[in-house]
């Protein structure tokens, strides 16, 4: 969850170090840190909360030297502080780290009986002291890491420097993503590309259990037994103007208004709009041959498998199961012969379903991922990968990236149909320029969207909130309720509306906001008979459907979003987008940090 970057042999060490943690800043945000090599000596600077704390601390007291590491903190072991606070030191190492080391109370007691002193309540400075024992009984820093290395248990990706050392940085990395950047004159490290992208965009991915040594000119790569090997340098593609606002008051706004492009991006990468015809990424088996799908994901990923489980079962007719991938491993569920899974990631390196990929493997599963990040550890383990086109998503909360994944999976869905005879080709023709028209309905929304503002306001005053939908949309309710929780504070539940009157019915009044995702598909109906339901019990209703869903409506007192009217296979996709834009916008009359809400990080890489 935290954000790594280090640098040697910079000449503007400090400014390049704080770009890249602002950056990274997305990972975690409950402080920050430096630490440089400066006339031979470890030289810190630290400060709770954002980086502008820090930034505001290096100016009363700057930093130097040319070599030096940096970190942003998403608190696991300690509470935010400037004490727990990375980089943490000793006499002659400075350290920072991402991931939870799980022998920490062992580590900890060794350390203690054997005379050792804490400054910090955190598992990273541990590794620190064990490092240091080693250093005193004169053993290099290049002997003592793998020793060190093999006292560790849990995840972490290290970055590492020395006192009288400007010329070494050490990383290593078990489960949490590290990767190495190649400068001119220059090496780079850091937690993913985007760090690194406008210092360089030549990318080494450290793989599991990798550590390495760097110079300002030079790196050698060491495996987990200790052997030196090679890595394939990737070229990033990232730019500066990708993970900038563009005149955007927050990043989410600035994805959220980015969905017509990128959707539109991910169906070129599928479709061909002349002849209509889904073109997949090379596949080692024939897809007529899988007799089960299973989706594994987390968060709003796992909201994108529940839609896709209504797909994949009523168009393809293929048993699908659906889990939490933090459950899903430990379940170690049996899984069927000639079955595939599907694991979905936005980063590609979330530690639970990348754990749930393993377990898959080991079940003789075949390994297929949807992914943003082509080079990420979920799609190096992956027989095929299946790269959504939504770009940097900078904003914790996740928008443009479900909508991307949302629209992979009704592809898949689609050629798994048309290979397993179950669609004729016109329905699938009829489908797919429902797919095509995406972008520009999406368009229409975002045109109209000064309506979401208005509606948000007075659920800003609110202390809770239920989302209510079915079939395919029952997921979307649950989604948007996540979305108001995660950036508005606001407790919100998401409801399959069938499900309504059995309990959550109790919660209504005339204070609780209920928003219903209702199309005109074959539920529209049922789903305003539970309207109905909840209008006889004062609560306050918005009503987001189409001209003929809202047309249903007759008279009933409610806050009305008509979005366009589309092949009820695409909902989903276009309904994802009033729920992000009223979450957003109740955020912002509440006055929350929409970017950075707080207690959550972007990418998740620790159980």
């Amino acid at each position: 969850m935290c954000g790594i970057i280090g640098i040697i042999g910079s000449q503007d060490l400090t400014s390049s170090l704080v770009g890249g943690l602002k950056r990274l800043e997305y990972r975690g945000y409950d402080s920050a840190g430096l630490a440089t090599i400066s006339n031979g000596k470890i030289e810190r600077r630290r400060a709770k909360g954002k980086i502008k704390n820090l930034e505001k601390c290096l100016k009363k007291q700057p930093i130097f030297g040319s070599t030096g590491i940096g970190h942003t903190r998403w608190a696991t072991h300690g509470v935010p502080s400037e004490q727990n606070a990375h980089p943490h030191a000793t006499k002659n190492v400075a350290i920072v780290h991402n991931g939870i080391i799980e022998n920490f109370l062992s580590l900890q007691s060794g350390l203690l009986k054997r005379g050792c002193r804490l400054a910090s309540d955190t598992d990273t400075e541990l590794i620190a002291h064990l490092i240091q024992e080693n250093l005193d009984k004169n053993i290099s820093p290049e002997n003592a890491i793998p020793m060190v290395l093999s006292q560790l248990e849990g995840a972490f990706s290290l970055g590492i420097i020395f006192s009288h050392k400007e010329d070494l940085m050490i990383a290593a990395r078990r489960g949490s993503p590290l990767a190495i950047g190649i400068g001119d004159g220059q090496m780079y490290l850091g937690s993913d590309a985007i760090a690194l992208s406008p210092l360089t965009k030549k990318i080494i991915y450290l793989e599991d259990g990798d550590w390495a040594t760097l110079s300002a000119t030079n790196f050698t790569i060491f495996n987990s037994s200790n052997k030196p090997v090679e890595r394939e340098i990737f070229y990033s593609g990232l730019s500066d103007v990708s993970i900038e606002k563009g005149g955007f008051k927050h990043f989410m706004l600035k994805e959220i208004f980015e969905q017509p492009q990128v959707i539109g991006d991910t169906l070129n990468s599928f479709i061909n709009p002349t002849t209509r015809k889904i073109t997949l990424p090379a596949l080692n088996f024939d897809l007529r041959d899988i007799e089960k799908l299973t989706l594994i994901a987390c968060g709003t990923s796992y909201y994108a498998c529940m839609v896709a489980k209504y797909w994949f079962e009523s168009i393809a007719k293929i048993p699908v199961e659906i889990d939490i991938a933090s459950e899903f491993r430990y379940r170690e569920p049996p899984m069927t012969e000639n079955g595939a899974a599907i694991f979905i990631s936005q980063s590609g390196e979330t530690i639970d379903t990348l754990a749930a990929l393993r377990y898959a493997k080991s079940q003789n599963q075949k390994l297929l991922s949807i992914v943003n990040v082509q080079e990420s550890a979920i799609a190096r383990e992956s027989d095929v990968v299946f790269q959504t086109q939504a770009g940097p998503e900078i904003g914790v909360a996740s928008t443009k990236a479900f909508t991307t994944q949302l629209t992979v999976l009704s592809c898949i869905c689609l050629a798994l149909a048309i290979a397993r005879n179950k669609i004729s080709e016109k329905r699938s023709i009829e489908l797919v320029d429902a797919l095509i028209e995406i972008p520009a309905r999406a368009s229409e929304i975002l045109n109209h969207g000064n309506k979401f503002a208005k509606i948000a306001r007075p659920i800003a005053e609110v202390r809770d909130a239920m989302y209510l939908g079915r079939g395919t949309n029952y997921p979307i309710a649950m989604e948007g309720a996540l979305k108001l929780k995660e950036i508005s504070y606001i407790h919100a539940e998401g409801y399959a509306a069938g499900e309504m009157k059995h309990g959550p019915i109790a919660l209504v009044d005339e204070e609780m906001p209920v928003i219903v995702i209702a199309p005109s598909d074959r539920n529209l109906n049922k789903t305003i008979s539970n309207v109905e339901q909840v209008m006889s019990r004062g609560g306050r209703l918005v009503f987001i459907s189409d001209k003929n869903g809202i047309s249903e409506l007759n008279s009933l007192d409610a806050d009305l979003i008509e979005l366009p009217t589309v092949n009820a296979f695409v909902t989903p996709i276009l309904y994802a987008i009033p729920v992000q834009l009223l979450a957003y916008h109740v955020a912002v009359f509440k006055g929350t940090d929409v970017d950075q809400p707080r207690n959550l990080a972007k990418s998740v890489t620790v159980e």
